[in-house]
């Protein structure tokens, strides 16, 4: 029987983050500029790498790749939310809100095995460095942009799989500003206590081990950097401490979500804009206010930009 026949719930109310018209005004204003800046931020990133050659290396190539999950992450959620803060009510349809799952969790999934790629990529730079054009040729880096996407897709698609078919027949109001796996388990009729172990399984403890692997690996990486000589290890170690920070602000809040066995409803919210709107708009921060060649790049896209309006 298809979900149409067994579900009577057509559309999903949100809850929302407050119903105080003033929050919602601070709200709106701060989600955004915030939205703004982080498609502007990632944006200019992308097209930086895109048209620089001086940029064309592995390390940018993954870079630009995940301004580019960050461009959609950040377009899943925050748009409807904004929208949403001063509507009443505020709703969404049965087919947006597993849109809304699939694309938060493949992007998400995408995300994850890039981070892993850029430890990899700078585990290579700092360890063999002789022979890190050899290792890191654009054959790998293919190969690892694939394995990213399809490993995305996989993960978002098999826990859609298990819960698209679900029946829905009441409540359907969701204490929340956008739709998520957990709390849309809950509001099937019917036992899902085994699909919520998955879910823990499948996003939870894969964000715990892929976090503890990348905090390792970085903190090996911080030792041996300490070997080279002082301005070597600067600069590595000013691009380590950028992944980190990336690594621990993307993982915490999934971890928490997902792993963490105690929920509270406004910490919740709140982690979760983090997540959806202000994460996407951190990375290109990090990156770029951390990165020389980063900024000499966008400066060189700049002056070329305005030769080019000087002679047209």
């Amino acid at each position: 029987m298809d979900a149409g026949n067994r579900s009577m719930v057509a559309e999903f109310v949100f809850l929302g983050l407050s119903d105080s018209r003033e929050i919602q005004l601070l709200l709106f204003l701060f989600s955004s500029l915030v939205y703004v800046a982080s498609i502007l931020g990632n944006l200019l990133i992308l097209l930086t790498v895109i048209f620089d050659h001086h940029l064309h290396s592995p390390m940018y190539f993954l870079l630009a790749n995940l301004s580019f999950i960050d461009l959609g992450f950040c377009s899943v959620a925050a748009p409807k939310m904004i929208c949403d803060l001063f509507r009443n009510p505020k709703v969404i349809s049965f087919g947006g809100c597993v849109a809304q799952i699939f694309f938060s969790h493949a992007f998400g999934g995408v995300e994850m095995v890039l981070l892993i790629a850029m430890s990899f990529d700078r585990y290579v730079a700092i360890c063999k460095p002789l022979h890190y054009l050899t290792i890191m040729n654009p054959r790998m880096c293919i190969l690892l942009l694939i394995l990213a996407w399809i490993t995305g897709v996989t993960h978002s698609g098999v826990q859609l799989a298990f819960v698209v078919d679900l029946p829905f027949c009441g409540p359907n109001v969701l204490d929340s500003f956008f739709c998520d796996l957990p709390q849309f388990i809950k509001l099937a009729c019917t036992d899902t206590y085994n699909l919520q172990l998955m879910v823990t399984a499948n996003s939870g403890f894969i964000s715990l081990a892929c976090f503890c692997v990348l905090i390792i690996s970085y903190i090996f990486l911080l030792v041996t950097v300490q070997k080279h000589s002082s301005g070597v290890s600067f600069k590595a170690f000013s691009t380590l401490a950028a992944h980190i920070t990336v690594v621990v602000l993307f993982f915490g809040p999934l971890i928490f979500f997902y792993a963490w066995p105690f929920h509270i409803s406004n910490l919740d919210k709140f982690l979760a804009i983090f997540d959806a709107v202000i994460i996407p708009f951190l990375n290109p921060v990090i990156y770029t206010f951390r990165n020389n060649e980063m900024k000499m790049g966008m400066k060189r896209m700049c002056r070329q930009l305005a030769s080019f309006r000087k002679f047209s």
